[in-house]
């Protein structure tokens, strides 16, 4: 029996993850759970990455403390932000947080000082969304954030951690994909659109793709946890990227939908779609596992929920409970998720609210209404955007894998499969982390190709398929 260590941070929470793996599946076990707060400080949101950073080593002395050995370490993050390092190896700043407002406008502005829209998407393949790192860097620089001025090298999260385990700066190719950065031609850094924020390539580090291992931990942290030289592995550093690994799927005629914070809808494409008409309905390429394309739209997902449930009153504690609202209402009203307006707003039901009234639907009434709301809403962008993929790709979708803690979401699911009218297959919750020890597994030796780390997958976990009008069936 082989152990594995998954550590798999959110954009709220994060959790390190046991893993053994007994030749033919993985059992999951959640080690430590800890928040992930965005900090409001001097007027901007910031991420505590010395708090993650001091989680994973409080994990790895849980390890040391009940004689648990692992035979790696990998991490994935969410995507797009990135910290700052001095030529000491110091951290510069706190990473901002892509729902920081300085970003507001930052596509508009980029895309007429620098380079026009459609040049952009043809370089990159990546949608346009104000909080991209290349839109990000901009902004900070136009608003004089210090750490623009000198900057020695630039990590995106799961890479910074990295570097804070093992000393070695790389750059791993899936997180890099999101930053509007990479081109997916070359297969690295554009240059040219470094150069338009100010930078060169040697401000990032060294392309490495997932699977790789990185180094091991270095003395200072085998003193400070008592465990030893255990090696790090580069794995899927997108968490999105990592998810998709675990799908069960046994054939290409699928999408897939990674659900949670976000709903993140596409399919794995051989190459990138990079078009006038992938451009205009703004999907993205981004970097998959064995060359393949993450061919994606961003939805704004469960984010709507998890903001309108801190206003709810008098609602149940369990999410459960929270969820099966939907079911005692006939609240018709429909908001587009994606919207900017719920972006970030200080108040997420009264956001919904005016929506609708601005649309002369029926304004929301009781949080029933409002749940229900969210959910169709987001099952009706579902359809859309799989209607779009149908037309842009040449996969026959026949299904849907839904993978991440939404996929615990029955009536969701339900929802889903119903307004698609195709099945729903929901599971593993646990995609990201579970992708996340695939990928050591594969750095490891123990297993090859992608189809053997799905099979893997699919030994490892149960899965329920919602049909169309139907109650779902194990």
């Amino acid at each position: 029996m082989k152990n594995y260590l998954a550590v798999d941070l959110g954009a709220s929470s994060g959790r390190t993850v046991l893993a053994q793996y007994d030749g033919k599946r993985v059992d999951l076990q959640v080690w430590t759970r800890f928040e992930n707060p965005q900090l409001p400080m001097t007027g901007h949101l910031f991420w505590n990455l010395p708090h993650l950073y001091n989680e994973i080593l409080r994990a790895l002395r849980k390890l040391k403390s009940e004689r648990i050995s692992v035979d790696s370490i990998g991490i994935d993050t969410w995507g797009v932000d990135v910290a700052f390092f001095g030529k000491a190896g110091q951290l510069n700043s706190l990473p901002l947080c892509y729902r920081d407002s300085v970003t507001d406008g930052a596509v508009d502005h980029f895309t007429r000082q620098h380079i026009n829209a459609d040049a952009l998407y043809e370089r990159t393949g990546i949608q346009f969304m104000n909080f991209n790192t290349l839109f990000q860097l901009d902004a900070m620089r136009r608003n004089h954030f210090g750490v623009m001025k000198s900057p020695d090298t630039i990590l995106f999260m799961p890479d910074a951690l990295i570097y804070l385990l093992t000393g070695e700066r790389i750059c791993e190719y899936t997180i890099a994909s999101t930053s509007q950065m990479l081109n997916p031609k070359t297969g690295d850094l554009d240059e040219k659109l470094l150069k338009m924020v100010h930078l060169t390539r040697k401000n990032f580090g060294t392309l490495t793709l997932p699977g790789t291992v990185v180094g091991t931990l270095t003395p200072q942290i085998q003193e400070a946890t008592g465990v030893g030289p255990i090696p790090v592995v580069a794995v899927a550093g997108h968490d999105t990227a990592s998810a998709v690994v675990s799908v069960p799927a046994e054939d290409p005629n699928y999408a897939y939908l990674s659900c949670g914070t976000w709903s993140l809808l596409g399919i794995e494409s051989p190459t990138p779609i990079i078009n006038k008409e992938s451009r205009c309905h703004n999907f993205t390429n981004e970097g998959g596992v064995e060359g393949t394309t993450r061919f994606l739209k961003n939805i704004s997902g469960l984010y709507l929920l998890e903001r309108c449930r801190e206003e709810f009153e008098n609602v149940p504690s369990d999410v459960n409970e929270l969820n099966a609202l939907c079911e005692t209402t006939e609240f018709a009203s429909t908001i587009d998720p994606d919207h900017p307006m719920f972006a970030h707003p200080l108040s997420m039901t009264k956001a919904i609210t005016e929506y609708c009234r601005n649309t002369d639907q029926p304004e929301p009434q009781t949080p029933a209404d409002y749940v229900r709301c969210i959910f169709r809403s987001l099952a009706l962008r579902y359809k859309d955007v799989i209607d779009h993929l149908r037309h842009l790709s040449d996969v026959d979708i026949q299904r849907l894998h839904v993978i991440g803690g939404g996929s615990s979401n029955k009536h969701l699911m339900q929802m889903t499969a119903d307004i698609t009218g195709l099945p729903v297959i929901a599971g593993p919750q646990e995609g990201t982390a579970l992708g996340n020890v695939l990928l050591q597994l594969r750095a490891a030796g123990e297993v090859g190709s992608l189809a053997e780390m799905r099979a893997v997958s699919a030994a490892s976990v149960d899965t329920i398929t919602y049909m169309p009008e139907r109650l779902p069936r194990s």
